[in-house]
């Protein structure tokens, strides 16, 4: 996996706040999408020991709400396997800590993953430049959702999270 940016104490991609890694690769494509430089999955730095460790001493802080995972696409087909590994060793070591995910699948099509077994929100959808909104919160078209993943699946229907 690789990777474009870490973000420290970020408030607008999930509730509270926040890490984020900017993941590289994405075979969506969005009109409009407003990080295309993520969509190479060959750009960007080497997702490597040191990555991880700064993501990990973030998330030790007491007031950091959660990670959320962007890009790209983290659910980019040639990320998949390595964010699973992330995802549930992070989980692991900070079981309180939150997990949101951006995506351009839909739940319908993702919900069985196995990732989603250590994600606690999940923003899914392309981007669609004709249905774009800036008042929404954690999105950026009317499309998109925000997902209870936990609540969906124990009750085996979308629940989407509230503010």
């Amino acid at each position: 996996m690789r990777y474009h940016n870490i973000t420290k104490d970020d408030m607008l991609n999930g509730d509270g706040l926040r890490v984020v890694l900017w993941v590289s690769g994405c075979s969506h494509c969005c009109k409009g999408c407003h990080n295309p430089i993520t969509w190479d999955p060959n750009g960007g730095l080497a997702f490597d020991g040191e990555a991880k460790e700064e993501i990990f001493a973030e998330l030790a802080k007491d007031y950091i709400s959660g990670i959320t995972l962007s890009g790209g696409d983290p659910l980019y087909f040639g990320n998949r396997s390595d964010v699973l590994r992330f995802v549930r060793e992070l989980k692991g070591k900070f079981p309180e800590k939150t997990v949101w995910l951006y995506t351009g699948f839909v739940w319908e099509t993702i919900s069985g993953l196995e990732i989603m077994d250590y994600i606690d929100v999940l923003v899914d959808g392309e981007f669609q430049e004709g249905q774009k909104n800036t008042q929404l919160y954690w999105r950026g078209s009317a499309n998109q959702r925000v997902i209870n993943v936990p609540a969906s699946r124990a009750e085996g229907k979308l629940v989407l999270h509230c503010r």
